[in-house]
């Protein structure tokens, strides 16, 4: 059986189990049960026992369900109304006033959440009736929501990060750390991006209720400090070399705890209703990472990792026009997976051709985030679509077409990362460890 016959039996069977509403987890899984009984003669079963155990029992995962368990706490907070008082005196003098909420309140919610979805729920659970009771255009505000929302993948703590990290065997400290300032211009891209709309439409900009004092606002922003710091205490332990990523994430969740019971939502349903959201959605991504271990260890049994590999050297193609046709390959995919589907299915596959190609993998880790985060605003399964169609009652194809202009930055940003990759390499360089 040729290559292309193989690859084609493996996609068509991915597809139908999915078709079929079969979870990805266990699709991968039985789609490389599929490869081993067909194209090996080592028996599947002891195959699958060995990859499973192996990825279930990594030591450097355990960071995952942690920072989950984080987000899911301050997902019960009052964190998401005070971000807005606090940040709301500050924006009066800005192009487009308060809509720069969603893009700085998702900025700062992405340092202590790590989920894109939860990013966008939270903080849009506050932004979207506040802004529409201002007279914000919907549409801005839904497709500007959607784009910040992504931040939650690429501002550290990342859960996408710590998946790749896992799969491509490099440091998650030096990812998380990596992530900030790309964070930072992408955030600066989407701020910008609301203020030309904001200079050409001055119409649909609601004027300010009332010109607060500094000392007013310098008030106001103390409902910033108890997030501020919880934001300090999780990434300046990793960045000191104070706690690894994993011990980080224990800070975080210690911290939240706190944060909650000072807040006075702490109590014992919100911690039995964080710990099981966090269960539940740990049990998901474990599930689909050790089927994808699974799945990648039957495509090395085969060959197809070396032989695509070789298939891509032979294109000749340069380090840029590689990276673009990956960009493409990526936002396709993203059109049917989900963003850590996406990373733990293809991994295995391309890692080998990247590191010939002498790309950076911490580089080419956040430069996989940004194509995720696209992913994340791609119909028919972009994540933060359905969260905000949840939210709004409004279809996704609206959404979709609201986050249009974002989606078109997230390239520009990828086109930046490449022309100065130390915007991702610098700081890991610097950092303590």
């Amino acid at each position: 059986m040729n290559d292309l016959a193989v690859i084609t039996l493996l996609v068509i069977s991915i597809f139908l189990l999915l078709g079929c509403g079969v979870w990805v987890g266990l699709t991968l899984t039985g789609t490389a049960w599929i490869a081993m009984e067909i194209f090996s003669s080592r028996p599947a079963g002891d195959a699958m026992a060995v990859t499973v155990w192996g990825a279930a029992s990594s030591w450097t995962l355990t960071a995952l369900p942690l920072f989950l368990w984080m987000g899911e706490i301050l997902f019960r907070t009052r964190l998401s109304e005070d971000l807005f008082k606090g940040l709301a005196p500050w924006l009066e003098r800005l192009p487009g006033r308060l809509l720069h909420t969603n893009v700085i309140g998702c900025a700062i919610f992405a340092a202590v959440s790590g989920s894109s979805a939860a990013t966008c729920a939270t903080v849009g659970k506050m932004t979207i009736p506040e802004l529409k009771r201002r007279g914000y255009p919907e549409k801005q505000v839904l497709g500007t929501l959607s784009g910040a929302g992504t931040l939650g993948l690429l501002i550290p703590p990342s859960i996408i990060m710590i998946v790749y990290g896992v799969a491509a065997d490099v440091s998650i400290a030096h990812l998380f750390i990596a992530g900030i300032i790309p964070g930072i211009l992408l955030a600066g891209l989407f701020m910008g991006y609301i203020a030309w709309w904001a200079l050409r439409n001055p119409d649909a900009v609601p004027a300010p209720d009332r010109t607060m004092r500094l000392s007013e606002k310098l008030h106001e922003s103390r409902h910033l400090i108890p997030v501020v710091l919880l934001i300090a205490a999780v990434l300046g332990s990793i960045y000191t070399g104070v706690a690894t990523a994993t011990e980080a994430a224990a800070v975080g969740v210690v911290g939240a705890l706190i944060l909650s019971a000072l807040q006075g939502s702490l109590n014992r349903a919100t911690f039995i209703d964080s710990l099981m959201g966090a269960t539940r959605l740990y049990c998901m991504i474990a599930l689909i990472l050790a089927g994808a271990q699974f799945l990648t260890l039957a495509m090395g049994y085969i060959g197809l990792p070396r032989q695509l590999a070789e298939w891509i050297g032979s294109l000749g193609l340069t380090q840029f026009w590689l990276i673009m046709a990956l960009m493409l390959f990526f936002i396709v995919l993203g059109c049917f997976l989900d963003g850590i589907s996406i990373v733990v299915l293809t991994m295995g596959v391309l890692l080998p051709t990247v590191q010939a190609a002498h790309i950076d993998l911490i580089w080419f880790g956040i430069f996989i985030v940004f194509v995720v985060e696209m992913a994340q605003i791609t119909p028919p399964v972009g994540f933060n679509l359905f969260v905000l169609s949840g939210m709004t009652g409004r279809e996704l194809p609206y959404i979709a077409r609201a986050s249009i202009p974002m989606f078109l930055l997230m390239i520009v940003a990828v086109l930046i990362l490449y022309v100065a990759p130390g915007i991702a390499t610098w700081l890991p360089q610097h950092m303590r460890m």
